[in-house]
């Protein structure tokens, strides 16, 4: 018995091993299906013909996304490539070692089978249990001939899992070298396009070098109004800090009260705190210590959870064109680009999301076009460049709820610029977004 259950537990692990590896396959094969997806949707959005430099730098910022998309998913296959290569070794010690655990089970139960076949009839049996000196002998020889049947039995079974296991792990190698095959002919392939995506920037590249004097101004250009966009925020972000700080006043001062209308002792404890609160009122807070009520601790803690989760803040397949920080454009000489946070180019028709569960805060104009900033506790989520908005200040969203529309351009580009602040702080999207 206890031999039967060790061998179903043996059965059971092997089983599980090999479910684990059709399951990591499976969820490789669901991954970059996604990935080939996105950049694949990617590729749709199409490039100005236009000559001029804005036009240019555009379709530059856009080729440049697309590389840095297609080299993120060429590293993704490689690093699968590692994972399904370490699973392939694995699988082929396992077979090794099932191979030779059915080599020597075949052996023992071939020797148990001729043993069986030189003592086959009944006579032989019952002659071996009744030439026993004594009843306990004839008992202990009778148990014997039971014993070695089940024995010779389970050797039987043991022989015919060991191959279906030994059957399986051969499947599997196989299935886990089909899959890196395959992976490493995606690799291929996306390493040709990208040769030609790289050659299409070299070109690019050397027209624009060309224009040097024009790039400066269209830079400057953007700068400035960036500068201005962002003091608007800053100044909104700073009217929110402070909102923020009354709130929680206004908390404290209901604890306060309810703490007061206690017992004698805590209305005297109570007492002392009001007068320490009421100096403490007199000094006007720092702007920028932003003091958050109990809910906007909640959702805060939330949102700090979800970090590298949060969805993409437009519709439909994306590029980022805009990077986040100070940066130099690779290729051309004194173009130094500063943003806040990043520019996002969708198709035209594309809609600007909410990335977490929040409330608008605010909601302006800005060169004829709509902004919307959102607070998530102590986190602001901002939404610029919209030509509609859904939304007002005050409504309450959930995560993916459609803010508005993002504006497309006279040239075609729908570009939606998002910024994350968490107080005055500002935040590299990228690496809270899932992308």
């Amino acid at each position: 018995m206890k031999r039967l259950l060790v061998l179903l537990m043996v059965c059971l692990l092997c089983v599980q091993g090999f479910t684990q590896s059709t399951r990591k396959i499976r969820e490789l094969e669901k991954q970059h299906a996604e990935l080939q997806k996105q950049i694949s949707a990617s590729e749709t959005l199409l490039q100005s013909t236009k000559k001029d430099v804005k036009s240019q730098l555009d379709n530059l910022a856009l080729l440049s996304g697309q590389i840095n998309e297609r080299k993120k998913y060429i590293e993704t296959i490689e690093q699968d490539v590692k994972i399904i290569q370490t699973e392939v070794s694995r699988l082929q010690v396992e077979l090794k070692a099932l191979q030779r655990e059915l080599a020597d089970k075949k052996k023992k139960y071939e020797q148990s089978v001729k043993y069986m076949y030189q003592n086959k009839s009944i006579q032989e049996k019952l002659m071996f249990i009744f030439s026993a000196d004594n009843l306990s002998q004839m008992y202990r020889r009778l148990r014997y001939v039971r014993e070695y049947a089940d024995y010779q039995r389970l050797q039987g079974l043991q022989v015919e899992r060991k191959q279906k296991q030994v059957s399986e792990k051969q499947q599997t190698l196989l299935a886990s070298r089909k899959a890196k095959e395959e992976m490493l002919k995606q690799g291929e392939a996306e390493r040709l396009k990208l040769e030609e995506q790289e050659k299409e920037r070299k070109t690019l590249l050397t027209s624009l070098q060309k224009k040097q004097r024009s790039i400066q101004s269209e830079i400057s250009k953007k700068r400035r109004s960036a500068d201005r966009l962002n003091a608007q925020i800053d100044r909104l972000i700073e009217i929110e800090i402070e909102n923020a700080r009354k709130r929680a006043e206004e908390e404290e001062a209901r604890r306060k009260a309810e703490k007061k209308a206690g017992t004698v002792k805590e209305k005297a404890v109570a007492t002392g705190e009001s007068k320490e609160g009421a100096k403490s009122k007199t000094t006007p807070s720092k702007m920028g210590e932003y003091k958050v009520d109990s809910e906007d601790r909640r959702l805060s803690g939330v949102f700090t959870q979800n970090k590298g989760r949060l969805p993409i803040p437009i519709t439909g397949p994306y590029v980022i064109v805009g990077h986040f920080g100070q940066y130099q454009v690779k290729g051309l000489r004194n173009v130094r680009l500063d943003n806040k946070g990043i520019d996002i180019k969708g198709k035209d028709g594309a809609q600007a999301r909410a990335i977490f569960d929040g409330e608008v805060s605010a909601v302006f104009q800005y060169n004829g076009l709509s902004n919307v900033l959102v607070r998530h506790g102590s986190y602001i989520s901002v939404y610029c460049n919209l030509s509609s908005v859904l939304v007002k200040k005050g409504s309450v969203l959930k995560a993916r709820d459609i803010i508005g529309q993002v504006n497309t351009d006279k040239d075609g580009n729908t570009v939606l610029h998002f910024q994350l602040r968490k107080e005055t702080e500002k935040l590299n999207p990228e690496l809270w977004l899932h992308h």
